[in-house]
C-alpha cells in the first residue's frame, strides 16, 4: 500500500473516465474505494442512455473494481435521487422551465450524499471521472478551472461546489488532454470498459419516447391541448402540452408559416407557447438565480467569457454582482432557457456560475 498517501474513494459510474481515474491512483500507491450509485433501476439497451444509473453500469463498475483489486461497494441511492433530481426535472417542466439534471445530480447526490459516505467510510478525498481541475490560491481559496484539454471541459456542470467541497474533491483526469488519451489509458490497463461509448442522454429518460413520453407518464396533467401563438398573440396553431416544448425548439412545433419558426416562450399557467423568428431568440441580458461564487467573489462589475449551455463556446460579457445578479453579453446570445445553467470564467477559472431565471 502507500506510506501516508490518502485514502481515495473513487465514484465508478461503469464509464470508461471513473474506471480510468481509479486505475490511475491505484498505480500511484494511493489507497482506493469504489463506490457505485444505484440511482435508476431501469437497464438501458442502448449505452448512450445507460449512463451511470443502469444496472449494466453497476456491473462494469464491479468489474472494473475486480480487475485493480480494489475494495468496492454499491450502495442504493435510488430515494434521493428520485427526490431530490427526478421530481425537480419534473417540476421545472411544469412551470415551464428546462432542466440540467446532471447539474442537479452532481449538486445534491454526488457532492453532497457520496461526500458523507466518504467521510463514513474514513476516506480523505473524493475522486470522479470529471475533466476539470482544482487549485488552491495563496489565499487559501480554491478556486475550479477548466480542464486542460478545453474539448471536453467540464467544469460547467461542476460550478455549484463550495470551497468546503473543492478541498475534498479530485479530479485526476482533467490534466488528461483528449478523450482518446483515457481510452488508450483504459487499453493499457486492461480494463473491460475501454470502448465503451459516452452516454448522451438524460439516463432517467428511455431512449425510445425520451423526455417528453417521461413526463407524460409522470404528469399526464401537463398535456392538454392549447394555442401556439405568435410575438403579438395570434393564435396560428394547437400544440398537447407546454411540458414537451424548451426555448429555441425548431422541431416538433407543428405551425407552417412558410418559414423557420422558434420557440420563443413558454407560458404554462395560459397552456400557450409562443413562437416567433430566430431574431426574436436573441439578446444580450441574461439574470441569474442561485449564484455560486468562485474567483469572482465580492466583485460588483467583473469582465468574463461565459456560456450558457455545456457545448457552447465561452462568449465576452460582464458579470454583474449586487441584489440581481446578470450576466451582459458584449454580442446577443442566442436561446437564453429558463432553467439552464450560466457559468463565467476569469482566464481558466471558474468566476461565477447560477441558474438562468
Amino acid at each position: 500500500m502507500s506510506r501516508g498517501k490518502p485514502t481515495v474513494l473513487v465514484a465508478m459510474s461503469g464509464g470508461v473516465d471513473s474506471s480510468v481515474a481509479a486505475a490511475m491512483l491505484v498505480e500511484r500507491g494511493y489507497p482506493v474505494i469504489g463506490i457505485t450509485m444505484q440511482i435508476w433501476q431501469e437497464s438501458q439497451t442502448d449505452p448512450r442512455h445507460a449512463g451511470c444509473c443502469s444496472l449494466g453500469a453497476v456491473e462494469d463498475a464491479r468489474r472494473v473494481a475486480r480487475i485493480l483489486a480494489i475494495p468496492h461497494y454499491v450502495m442504493n441511492f435510488r430515494d434521493e435521487f428520485r427526490a431530490s433530481v427526478i421530481q425537480n426535472f419534473i417540476d421545472e417542466y411544469a412551470v415551464g422551465r428546462t432542466p440540467n439534471p446532471c447539474v442537479q445530480c452532481n449538486k445534491t447526490v454526488k457532492f453532497e450524499i457520496l461526500m458523507e459516505k466518504m467521510r463514513e467510510l474514513g476516506c480523505d478525498r473524493l475522486v470522479t471521472g470529471h475533466y476539470a481541475r482544482i487549485r488552491r490560491g495563496a489565499n487559501g481559496r480554491y478556486r475550479l478551472m477548466r480542464a486542460r484539454g478545453e474539448g471536453k471541459d467540464q467544469s460547467y456542470v461542476l460550478y455549484m461546489l463550495d470551497q468546503q467541497q473543492l478541498a475534498a474533491s479530485w479530479f485526476p483526469l482533467g490534466e488528461i488532454a483528449d478523450k482518446s488519451v483515457t481510452r488508450e489509458m483504459a487499453r493499457k490497463y486492461g480494463l473491460p470498459v475501454a470502448e465503451k461509448p459516452d452516454s448522451q442522454e438524460i439516463c432517467f429518460v428511455s431512449e425510445a419516447g425520451g423526455y417528453s413520453d417521461f413526463l407524460r407518464k409522470h404528469r399526464p396533467d401537463l398535456f392538454r391541448t392549447g394555442d401556439v401563438v405568435d410575438a403579438e398573440g395570434k393564435v396560428i396553431g394547437e400544440h398537447d402540452g407546454t411540458a414537451q416544448f424548451t426555448i429555441g425548439q425548431r422541431r416538433g412545433v407543428g405551425v407552417a408559416q412558410g418559414r423557420p419558426l422558434y420557440v420563443i416562450g413558454i407560458q404554462p399557467e395560459q397552456n400557450r407557447v409562443i413562437v416567433g423568428e430566430g431574431d426574436a431568440l436573441r439578446q444580450r441580458e441574461v439574470l441569474l438565480q442561485d449564484v455560486v461564487w468562485g474567483v469572482g467573489e465580492g466583485a460588483s462589475r467583473l469582465r468574463v467569457e461565459a456560456k450558457i449551455r455545456y457545448n457552447m463556446a465561452p462568449q465576452k460579457a460582464t458579470l454583474f454582482g449586487g441584489v440581481c445578479p446578470r450576466l451582459v453579453f458584449d454580442e446577443p446570445v442566442r436561446a437564453v432557457t429558463p432553467g439552464q445553467m450560466a457559468v463565467a470564467y476569469r482566464g481558466k477559472s471558474v468566476a461565477a456560475g447560477g441558474t438562468i431565471a
